[in-house]
C-alpha cells in the first residue's frame, strides 16, 4: 500500500510548539487553552498581532520553528517505522518552501522518519498536492489542512485528517493518536 502524509500539523506539532515560541519571544503568557480552541491554521491573531505581522514574526522565527527542537507527536515515526517494516511505501508531501525542502528532508531522517529521497515531495501550494496525491496514486493521505482536505473528497483514496481544532467541522475520518494507526485500517478493512 501507498501511505501519503504531509508533515506540519500532521506528523510533527509544529503550531503548538510556534505557539509557546511566541510566548517566549513576545514575553507574553497566552493560555494554552486559547490555542487549543482557535478555529483557524494562523495564531498570530492570539498575540494581537496583524496578519502582517504575524507574517513577519513566523517568516523571522522559521529557523527556530522548523529546525531547533520542533517535537514529533507521540508514536509518529515509531508508526512510519513499522508501516515501512510491513513493506507499505511512505510519501511525505508538504508544502514548505523550496528552500526548506532539503533541510527538512535531513531533519525527518535525524528525528527518525523513514525517508526515502524519491518519495519526498516540497515546494508547492496546498491547493496543488491534489495533483501529485493523483499521480502518486496513493491508498491513504493524512493532513491537516481542511483547505487540503476537502480538494481530496472525489480521490479514490482513504483520506484521513489529523485532528486538530481548526478541521473538526470536517465531515472526514480522523486520526487524533499515531497509536491508533493500525486499529484505524483494521476497521477501513473490515
Amino acid at each position: 500500500m501507498k501511505f501519503g502524509f504531509d508533515i506540519d500539523d500532521t506528523l510533527i506539532n509544529l503550531r503548538e510548539h510556534a505557539f509557546h515560541l511566541y510566548n517566549r519571544k513576545l514575553n507574553r503568557n497566552v493560555d494554552i487553552s486559547l490555542f487549543h480552541d482557535l478555529d483557524k491554521v494562523e495564531i498570530h491573531e492570539l498575540f494581537g498581532m496583524t496578519a502582517e505581522e504575524g507574517g513577519k514574526m513566523w517568516k523571522n522565527s522559521l529557523e527556530e520553528i522548523y529546525y531547533i527542537s520542533c517535537p514529533q507527536y507521540p508514536d509518529a515515526a515509531e508508526t512510519l517505522q513499522k508501516l515501512e517494516k510491513e513493506g507499505h511505501e511512505i510519501y511525505y508531501i508538504t508544502a514548505r518552501p523550496k528552500e526548506h525542502g532539503e533541510r527538512t528532508m535531513e531533519w525527518m531522517i535525524q528525528n527518525g522518519f523513514p525517508v526515502q529521497k524519491d518519495r519526498f515531495f516540497y515546494g508547492m501550494n496546498d491547493e496543488e498536492k491534489i495533483h501529485i496525491i493523483k499521480d502518486l496514486q496513493l491508498d491513504y493521505y493524512f493532513d491537516d489542512k481542511p483547505a487540503v482536505l476537502e480538494t481530496l473528497r472525489d480521490l479514490p483514496l482513504n483520506v484521513f485528517a489529523k485532528n486538530q481544532s481548526y478541521n473538526r467541522h470536517l465531515d472526514t475520518p480522523r486520526i487524533t493518536e499515531w497509536s491508533e494507526l493500525f486499529d484505524l485500517l483494521i476497521e477501513k478493512a473490515e
